[in-house]
């Protein structure tokens, strides 16, 4: 039978941990499912996710509207679907207010997050505090090789915001010198941070709260290894996910049941991420802060 690092493998053992301060350096990694609350489609879901709703588009497949060759050849797709998801047009959930609650609690080490919203900005966490793991619209750059030049997330609003109009360099005159956010495309190096703030941040967590991502989609997902054996682990999500079932004795992805690790670390909460937040914060005594800040911040940004 495995050692319990945790008294249970639910939610309560997690804020038992952080109530008593034996979690002070936390992690949270996140992904779609912290912002669909806020109206923002998740990629995966069937029949609402964003790659179920591309067909309009008629793209040779759907992840091609992410796909960096595609985008050289054909960039309408991408700046019609940017039009529609560009910050500015939507405000942050609860979840986001938790993160940036840990922070003014001194127990955040870092926020990664697998989203290209924002969101985490325009809820005011430092962006120290942020690694986006795939890029965000925050700048934009020139793809031609020759030229990058950067420009700023107003400039390019500015210029997709009309049907069909396509958002040129105006530094150089390549012929493929559209300007596109620093979203991470498919078959583009990940931002040099993410891998930078890694290797410094992970060793020294002492939780890792995952929400809201399938952990489908590499290196992200591997991260949930990285941490040191005796981290306790907890899971926020509306499905199972990062378990690799079948094996025996393995040191990869998560083990609620404590069946395949040495060290009982991991808790699940099996529901939306504002909820798993909510009750987080409940159990904490911070719930009333949380729902306050939530409603004032956002009643400032309308």
């Amino acid at each position: 039978p495995s050692a319990a690092l945790l008294t249970s493998a639910n939610i309560d053992a997690i804020a038992d941990l952080i109530r008593t301060r034996r979690a002070r350096r936390i992690i949270v990694m996140s992904g779609a499912g912290i912002s669909t609350a806020a109206g923002i489609p998740d990629f995966r879901t069937p029949g609402t996710g964003l790659y179920d709703n591309l067909q309009r588009f008629d793209l040779p497949y759907a992840e091609a509207i992410f796909d960096i060759d595609y985008f050289r050849e054909n960039p309408h797709p991408f700046y019609a679907l940017a039009r529609e998801l560009y910050p500015g047009n939507f405000q942050p959930t609860l979840s986001h207010y938790f993160v940036r609650l840990l922070a003014a609690k001194g127990l955040l080490l870092r926020h990664y997050t697998q989203n290209i919203d924002t969101l985490e900005r325009v809820a005011g966490l430092d962006p120290e505090l942020l690694v986006e793991a795939h890029g965000s619209f925050h700048t934009a750059h020139c793809v031609a090789p020759a030229c990058r030049q950067e420009y700023s997330q107003s400039w390019l609003r500015d210029r997709i915001r009309g049907p069909g109009s396509l958002p040129l360099c105006i530094a150089c005159e390549n012929d493929d010198r559209y300007v596109k956010p620093d979203i991470t495309f498919f078959g583009e190096a990940l931002p040099s941070c993410f891998f930078e703030r890694l290797t410094e941040d992970f060793p020294q967590c002492d939780l890792l709260i995952v929400m809201g991502t399938s952990l489908q989609v590499e290196p992200f997902a591997s991260l949930i290894d990285r941490v040191p054996r005796r981290t306790p682990r907890l899971l926020v999500n509306l499905e199972l996910c990062g378990v690799h079932p079948g094996r025996a004795v393995t040191h990869r992805g998560f083990d609620f049941d404590g069946t395949r690790q040495k060290l009982r670390r991991d808790a699940l909460y099996l529901g939306s991420c504002d909820d798993g937040c909510l009750r987080l914060a409940e159990l904490l005594e911070w719930k009333e802060e949380l729902v306050d800040l939530h409603e004032s911040e956002n009643r400032r940004l309308r």
